[in-house]
């Protein structure tokens, strides 16, 4: 099977490593559509009678694809979650700024699709930190990692589309089919 790079993923993968980057950098994607053309007023802004905000959610995800690269890498069997990194993890601070958590999202996954296409085998069994949730050491494969993650973004998009709908009316789907032919028509409009 041929390995190549794709313009989306950035990273050399084939075969499954593909297609489960390919799911998560759609899941991605997905995200930065909700949170495109906000101000950070806006990206603060709570719209629904959740604490939730879009900046909030982007900075929670970049620090997601951070963390679960480092597990892998690290395989501390030792390593402890670290309850002081939920202080602020979803709330986009006064000092903090969209775009710059945009761009440490871009790069942070850009790093986990780096570690992931550098894995020798997606049944590596990684350690996984204990926590007050999870207090007993558990062992996860690669594979079953990048599925958390891909679940883990999936659930927060839609948290974003809800808010983001609440903010301006704009909606994801909307907002990828702006000026698709498909996408004109009254079928389109009525749902």
């Amino acid at each position: 099977m041929a390995t190549y790079t794709t313009p989306e993923l950035g990273v050399d993968v084939s075969g499954e490593k593909r297609e489960l980057l390919t799911l998560l950098q759609d899941q991605r994607n997905m995200l930065r559509v909700a949170a495109r053309n906000l101000t950070d007023d806006q990206a603060r802004k709570q719209t629904t009678v959740s604490a939730l905000t879009i900046g909030a959610l982007v900075k929670h995800l970049a620090r997601g694809e951070e963390n679960a690269a480092r597990v892998i890498v690290e395989r501390d069997e030792n390593a402890e979650f670290d309850m002081s990194r939920l202080a602020g993890e979803y709330e986009l601070g006064t000092d903090e700024t969209l775009d710059g958590w945009l761009e440490a999202y871009e790069r942070n996954a850009a790093g986990f699709d780096r570690v992931i296409a550098e894995a020798a085998d997606l049944d590596d069994l990684i350690p996984q930190p204990t926590a007050p949730w999870q207090p007993e050491r558990e062992w996860a494969s690669i594979r079953t990692m990048i599925l958390n993650l891909l679940r883990e973004t999936a659930h927060h998009c839609g948290h974003a589309d809800i808010i983001r709908e609440a903010l301006d009316g704009q909606t994801t789907m909307g907002a990828i089919s702006e000026g698709q032919a498909w996408a004109e028509g009254e079928w389109w409009e009525q749902s």
